[in-house]
């Protein structure tokens, strides 16, 4: 991943007022900037502790981290976790320049899009030989996430931290101003041929500068007020947050294995097909042009700002959207696809343990800790985001009720086993180089689904 904006877009911003609980771990003295480090806590362990350093790059993590390691802390005082956040950019190519210095930390929280390279480079260490990680079992966590943390072989590399999936952010306030409720958005239906009733509700919410919707005759798709479906600024390989919704749901996979899979399936006809009618909602109107909101104005702003009225985004942004200011956020389930329900990509972040650390032990404690029914329920209270554990995601849903925020549809999918996984895969950052172009050029309108096959040959190549 690639860009933080996909979780692969790892940043969460966005904390309600309420949950910005901090400990003392973790938070520093004073704002730390993007990219800026930040070495929270005392300088030095205490007389007799060992100190072990915890690396992570997203800020909104600290104060949900912060009190769990603070506890770990009260619990093992014979440890100091010293917890270093930076921005996301800066944070691998530090990470990556510890590694050749042989100076990193001791844990820290890893991504699916990495973790391939780590563990092919040696940087990461085995955890399945670690005593504190031996009781920490796979079904201790939603379904399916420790098996995106092991290798082939299934030997651990990574303990899950969280998850999340997709679904629909709205704004309530304009929905009843359309005379529509959010019954309204809770059984769409999508097919790649008409678009089900979820095109419909689409064409519904559109509205050209001359005030007309997209369902009504005279509409002119080449001048919106109002898009249907918010689009970000980028579309990557994965589309965790834009096409894979509704490729997932008619059956399709990245590859031919659930993970480390080496025979990409973008040629496809249900894959090219998906293409075909995503990219298509351009001509009709009802999705931006490529290029046509940029950096300063992701989906959320858009809904913000009234340009497009429904998006498809990750339980990550879930405060961020919930803390735009005059909005009053709405989350609808996917639409069902082909197989007959809906289906979200299913991605999450893990602790890894640097191999070159000499606190494995240490570390590994710390990482248990965290991974422990006590902590997740700690974590769940105060973060914008999903823990791993059902004791965690349980202490999540009641936080944000209590925010009077239903996220069901997030924990739904999981729940109802509707998920696709992210495609775990080695050549990550080639794949990544490769689809790119396809992914933009369909956007622009220059290639259709078919075009795709060609590159989906490169791809493949890159396992030969």
């Amino acid at each position: 991943m690639i860009d933080p904006t996909h979780r692969a877009h790892p940043h969460r911003p966005g904390l309600t007022r309420r949950r910005l609980l901090q400990g003392s771990a973790a938070v520093a003295a004073g704002a730390v900037g993007a990219g800026a480090l930040s070495a929270c806590g005392e300088s030095a362990a205490p007389a007799g502790a060992t100190q072990i350093d915890y690396w992570l790059w997203d800020a909104n993590q600290l104060p949900a981290y912060s009190a769990a390691i603070d506890l770990f802390m009260e619990q093992n005082p014979d440890i100091y976790v010293r917890i270093t956040q930076l921005g996301w950019d800066d944070y691998w190519t530090k990470l990556t320049a510890s590694f050749v210095a042989e100076a990193g930390p001791d844990a820290f929280a890893d991504h699916l899009a990495r973790f391939p390279e780590f563990v092919n480079l040696g940087v990461i260490a085995p955890l399945d030989d670690l005593a504190p990680l031996a009781d920490i079992t796979a079904d201790r966590f939603q379904e399916g996430l420790q098996e995106l943390w092991s290798d082939r072989e299934g030997t651990r590399y990574g303990i899950p931290k969280d998850y999340d999936t997709v679904a629909v952010m709205y704004d309530k306030n304009l929905l009843a101003e359309e005379g529509l409720a959010p019954e309204d958005l809770e059984d769409l239906d999508w097919n790649p041929e008409d678009g089900g009733s979820f095109e419909k509700m689409l064409a519904r919410l559109t509205l050209d500068t001359n005030g007309v919707r997209g369902d009504e005759e005279g509409f002119d798709p080449t001048s919106i007020a109002r898009y249907g479906l918010a689009a970000d600024p980028g579309i990557d390989y994965t589309g965790q947050t834009s096409w894979s919704p509704f490729a997932l749901s008619t059956g399709w996979t990245f590859t031919e294995a659930e993970t480390w899979g080496t025979s990409f399936q973008y040629d496809d006809e249900r894959f090219t097909a998906t293409m075909d009618w995503y990219f298509g909602l351009v001509d009709k109107g009802f999705f931006p042009p490529f290029g046509t909101f940029g950096d300063s104005s992701p989906a959320q702003s858009q809904l913000q700002a009234g340009s497009a009225a429904l998006a498809t985004a990750g339980s990550w942004m879930i405060s961020t959207f919930a803390n735009m200011e005059g909005m009053e956020l709405g989350i609808a389930p996917l639409p069902a696809g082909p197989i007959g329900t809906p289906v979200s990509m299913f991605n999450g972040l893990g602790d890894s343990i640097s191999s070159q650390s000499q606190k494995k032990e240490e570390a590994a404690r710390l990482i248990a800790f965290l991974a422990s029914d006590e902590a997740q329920r700690l974590i769940g209270q105060r973060a914008p985001f999903f823990p791993a554990t059902d004791a965690g995601t349980e202490a999540a849903i009641e936080s944000f009720a209590e925010d009077g925020l239903d996220v069901t549809p997030f924990t739904d999918r999981v729940t109802n086993g509707e998920t696709g996984l992210y495609p775990l895969v080695e050549n990550s950052a080639s794949i990544m180089s490769i689809m790119q172009t396809a992914f933009d050029q369909c956007w622009l309108r220059r290639i259709d689904g078919a075009d795709f096959a060609s590159f989906n040959d490169r791809v493949n190549a890159l396992f030969d």
